[in-house]
């Protein structure tokens, strides 16, 4: 017996029609999804981990890159979620947050290494999940960077900022009217507040400003220095172990960076009469308004904003498939390096108009 079965190609005309337009219309809502003229197209992802935020050229760097983020989505027509997170000096609690970012999918990973060193751990579970990777003003260890792909630094060189720092001590030595020789014996006496220990930003200004003095013939005689990590807090107290110990006997205070120069002034300006000329490195906002005062020789001037547009220029090209070299200015195919500026009572006009 043979049974006649209805084949689900043979529908009325009515039904094949209505069948299609259902078709069409959820072809239409799929395409507009994922079409840059249908609703927003999927959104990049940024993650930055800083090594603290309480560190003021930090901090300001990380506004001018959310700003300049904000700018990129209006200019573009697209969304770029930028996530920002602390790991308060401590390798460990950054490592967590890669991890966290690794886990959520984040597009780029935008990294303020705590321990330079442990840089290869970081790029190798990016590798792993293949995000790429942008370093900012903390250098890893070069061969970490040099071999590997997709993994870039962008900041200055830190050598450049001392030799700059010393420059502008050596010209104020040799400027009579300033009395910075105050001894009279033709020696500059000095002392020295260092970033962190075994940190390359630290050794290599505090190697280039002295040597900037000798290798112009200058005679100097060091006092003491000390590690104060960058903080305004302990350079203060180290400040004022030091005006216990030598008092007027102090002519310079070099500073790695504005933050520990500045915790110096505030030792300083606790001693009524005492008076030493004090420079700092990075150029921040509170430093130019103590150069403004005349409390802050000058400073070096380490280019936040460079840092930040480069660090993003070099972001959305990653993320979108295309050369980085086309989008920056990159060394050795890794490096974006920017130049540092001096800053004294002579120009600071024109960076405070910035």
């Amino acid at each position: 017996m043979s049974r006649s079965t209805k084949s689900c190609c043979s529908r009325s005309p009515a039904d094949r029609a209505g069948a299609l337009l259902l078709a069409l219309a959820l072809a239409w809502t799929l395409a507009g999804c994922g079409s840059p003229t249908g609703q927003e197209p999927d959104t990049l992802r940024l993650g930055v981990a800083l090594y603290s935020q309480d560190d003021t050229f930090i901090a300001s760097l990380t506004q001018e890159l959310e700003r300049m983020v904000q700018e990129a989505e209006v200019a573009q027509g697209r969304k770029i979620n930028i996530s920002v997170v602390d790991g308060a000096n401590n390798q460990t609690t950054q490592m967590e947050q890669v991890d966290r970012f690794l886990d959520r999918g984040y597009d780029v990973l935008l990294v303020n290494i705590v321990d330079r060193t442990a840089a290869a751990v970081l790029i190798d579970k990016a590798e792993a999940a293949g995000v790429p990777v942008i370093f900012f003003n903390r250098q890893p260890v070069a061969e970490d960077i040099d071999y590997r792909e997709r993994v870039y630094y962008v900041g200055a060189r830190a050598e450049e900022s001392g030799a700059l720092q010393g420059k502008l001590v050596l010209d104020a030595w040799r400027d009579e009217a300033l009395g910075l020789d105050r001894n009279g014996d033709g020696v500059l006496q000095y002392v020295m507040l260092e970033g962190e220990p075994g940190h390359q930003d630290s050794l290599l200004r505090t190697e280039w400003s002295v040597k900037t003095l000798t290798d112009a013939g200058v005679a100097l005689e060091k006092l003491d220095g000390d590690a104060a990590n960058w903080n305004r807090g302990q350079a203060a107290a180290k400040m004022a172990q030091w005006l216990d110990e030598f008092g007027d006997g102090i002519e310079v205070v070099f500073s790695n960076n504005d933050d520990m120069a500045l915790g110096a002034i505030d030792a300083i300006r606790a001693r009524e009469g005492f008076g030493a000329l004090v420079v700092g490195v990075d150029g921040t906002a509170p430093a130019l308004e103590a150069v403004a005062s005349g409390e802050l020789y000058g400073t070096i001037l380490n280019n936040g904003k460079g840092i930040a547009k480069a660090m993003l220029d070099l972001a959305l090209a990653l993320a979108d498939g295309r050369d980085p070299a086309q989008a920056v200015d990159l060394e050795n195919g890794h490096y974006v390096w920017l130049p540092y500026q001096t800053i004294d009572g002579w120009n600071l006009d024109q960076f405070l108009e910035n």
